[in-house]
């Protein structure tokens, strides 16, 4: 079948080729995107009917990139890829959180979205031309989509905004955003920056913005030509009088608990008792109906919490909008970690620790963009006790990751380089209580263990996590949400940052049309939380330790010339291996331009120290006259061969083993024997001669 591509230019300079309706036809829809040379296919298929009773909208996305689409092989010993990567994670989840809302409410069939890269020129990343391919699927499919929708990436380089810049274009960036939205609004970002202000973040949004209008427009255009008919969304029809008379039990009830500042438990409890209490009631007039009735007090529990918000300013625990949650912290809780900090907000907690290693200990990158080492690191646990609740353990969630690196992208700005503190550093987030944005806490809780283990960084970090509620022309812009006003608000926006502007945001909304004066809005009430929370932070530490913890290892570096790398390795390793066992420092050498360096870490100064003097021993020169220690390795009838350091063996002629006459070896010495020795000279060739005698006080 012939190709009829399709083209548009969405930014300046930057052009969009589409292929539709030849490749995959067996799927609802499907589409393949190119920009440069990245090629990727996106495919949306549906279950023609919903399973009876299915009570959630069971949509899963998946994002692959492929080693074959850079022409490569993956690492390791199966050549074949495995498990999707944390990047392939993220970008499937950058997805579904753009698209999710984009289903005609009651649409429960099961729905799956699968993008691959195919192919990859090493500078465009498949991710956002996936999320566009995603939506052009479902849009020209015949499944209800309430689309389209597109992604861009921005960035601010050189102080100029760039629409999808390239990789490498990446790396000067001060402002990295990625941006979903429709033709009304923007419905999705995520990102890091450098301390960039709210207006600066905001301009990035606009801008990103245009670019995305173009795409949904071209995708509309594509639908009026190539787009199937859509099925009808089936709706579940009530029972005739069923709501009113669930409305009529209920009363203000819903509204009642909303004032009564409860805790989350409270809360969930006297929910619980009304749902309960209508469904006995109700269960001889209306058999088998439970789920119903449960769907509609929940409706009616939600109008109840916003409008309580709206028309009282007041929140479910009695906060006011921009209030904060108690917070209490705590520092070097853990005493055998390197660094430890409790933070709890509310009815959020979360323990985070902090672990010091060498360059031996960064984490392996081997993905279709990036063959890397990475000395940063946050790993994010959320254990099902810490909503109280019973649940398997089956390895990380995606949410986990997803929040892991939300938090790692909001401090890793403010770790120092390589020139400043040369040791790989691991945070660890265990999520012990959560009510409303653990990731917030581990945050919080990372920037204050990364100074309980003295790590030098720049600036405190806090994090905050935004909600908002729209109705009846009005809005209200609540600070620090917990849990029950994520779930029921039209808004989760988290901000993090220092006292001199943000580092990292995520941004989900519910509603379409938010004005951008509204984000700003929300973004300087997150300002004046984060800088309340930072003020709280700082009564428990404001500022890193002089000195890392006792128990984190001590490394140094010694530079030596490469053509000395060769001794120190030792033929097979033996030589290193040695230096090793007899010092129990670990050595690691690299190759930098013209110079050697070696990396000596160990748990104790005094391990470094004599590794040091074995390998300055090994590269500099050996002076004549010193005593030394050394192993006897060989024996032979004129003497013995003693090993003063590592590689360098020398002559312990008989003669010199003693005054009086030795007549073999053997009487006095055996191989493996620690032997001191004097090193009397050093010959043409490098030969050493050595006297055990010279140490011997003549009778």
């Amino acid at each position: 079948m012939k190709a009829d591509f399709r083209k548009i230019e969405y930014a300046p300079g930057k052009e969009l080729t589409v292929d539709t309706g030849r490749l995959a036809k067996q799927a609802n829809g499907s589409s393949f995107l190119r920009i440069g040379d990245t090629v990727v296919m996106a495919t949306a298929t549906a279950a023609r009917e919903a399973k009876p009773g299915q009570p959630f909208f069971p949509l899963t996305v998946e994002f692959r990139e492929t080693f074959a689409a850079g022409g490569k092989f993956p690492g390791g010993f199966i050549k074949r890829e495995g498990r999707p990567s944390e990047k392939e994670i993220l970008s499937a989840r950058l997805i579904d959180r753009t698209i999710r809302p984009l289903f005609p409410e009651g649409f429960m069939n099961e729905t799956q979205i699968i993008c691959q890269v195919f192919s990859s020129d090493g500078e465009n990343d498949g991710d956002v031309i996936g999320a566009v391919a995603a939506s052009l699927s479902l849009t020209l499919s015949d499944i209800p989509f309430e689309g389209p929708m597109a992604q861009v990436r921005v960035a601010r380089i050189n102080g100029e905004i760039v629409v999808n810049p390239t990789v490498t274009e990446l790396k000067a960036a001060d402002i990295e955003l990625t941006v979903g939205g429709t033709l009304e609004s923007v419905v999705m970002v995520e990102g890091e920056l450098d301390e960039a202000s709210e207006e600066e973040m905001v301009d990035a949004i606009r801008q990103a913005h245009e670019a995305i209008k173009k795409l949904c427009r071209f995708q509309l255009d594509l639908r009026d030509e190539y787009g199937k008919e859509k099925w009808e969304n089936p709706v579940t029809e009530m029972v005739e009088g069923l709501d009113a008379k669930v409305r009529e039990l209920v009363g203000d009830r819903f509204v009642e608990i909303s004032r009564q500042k409860l805790a989350k438990k409270d809360y969930g409890l006297a929910g619980k008792e009304i749902r309960t209490e209508v469904k006995e009631k109700l269960a001889e007039e209306f058999p088998e109906q439970e789920d119903a009735i449960s769907e509609i007090c929940y409706a009616i529990q939600k109008e109840a919490m916003r409008k309580v918000l709206l028309e009282e300013d007041q929140r479910i625990d009695g906060r006011k909008p921009s209030d904060i949650r108690p917070i209490w912290t705590e520092v070097g809780y853990l005493p055998r970690t390197h660094g430890s900090a409790i933070f709890t907000r509310g009815e959020t907690q979360a323990l985070v620790s902090v672990t010091l290693g060498t360059k031996r200990d960064e984490q392996m990158i081997d993905t279709l963009f990036h063959n890397s080492s990475k000395r940063f690191m946050l790993d994010y646990n959320f254990p099902p006790y810490c909503t109280g609740e019973v649940k398997f353990m089956r390895g990380v969630s995606r949410r986990e990751i997803g929040h892991g690196n939300l938090a790692e992208r909001s401090l890793k700005k403010m770790v120092p380089s390589t020139d400043e503190f040369d040791y790989t550093i691991r945070v660890v987030s265990d999520v012990l209580e959560s009510n409303g944005s653990s990731s917030m806490a581990s945050v919080c809780g990372g920037s204050m263990a990364l100074m309980d283990a003295g790590v030098p960084v720049k600036k405190p970090v806090a994090g905050i996590a935004m909600g908002m509620i729209v109705g009846d022309g009005k809005h209200v812009v609540l600070s620090d949400i917990q849990g029950e006003e994520d779930h029921m608000g039209d808004m989760d926006f988290k901000v993090t940052g220092t006292t001199d502007g943000i580092t990292a945001c995520q941004m989900d909304i519910k509603v379409k049309g938010i004005s951008y004066e509204v984000m700003v809005e929300a973004l300087r009430q997150a300002r004046e939380g984060r800088l309340h929370i930072l003020e709280k932070m700082a009564e428990s530490i404001s500022a890193p330790r002089p000195e890392i913890s006792q128990y984190a290892p001590s490394f140094e570096k010694l530079e030596v010339e490469t053509d000395q790398i060769g001794g120190i390795i030792g033929p097979g390793g033996k030589v290193i291996q040695s230096i090793q066992r007899e010092t129990g420092a670990e050595l690691m050498i690299e190759e930098v331009g013209n110079k050697g360096i070696v990396t000596i870490s160990a748990d104790s100064r005094e391990k470094i120290d004599a590794a040091i003097q074995k390998i300055k021993a090994i590269t500099g020169d050996l002076e004549e006259g010193e005593i030394y220690t050394g192993t006897v390795r060989s024996i032979k009838e004129y003497g013995a061969f003693v090993e003063i350091l590592p590689g360098r063996d020398g002559l312990l002629h008989i003669s010199e083993i003693d005054h009086k006459r030795i007549n073999k070896v053997t009487d006095v010495l055996q191989e493996g024997d620690q032997v001191e020795v004097k090193l009397l000279k050093v010959e043409d060739g490098g030969k050493l001669r050595l006297s055990r005698k010279a140490l011997i006080p003549k009778e």
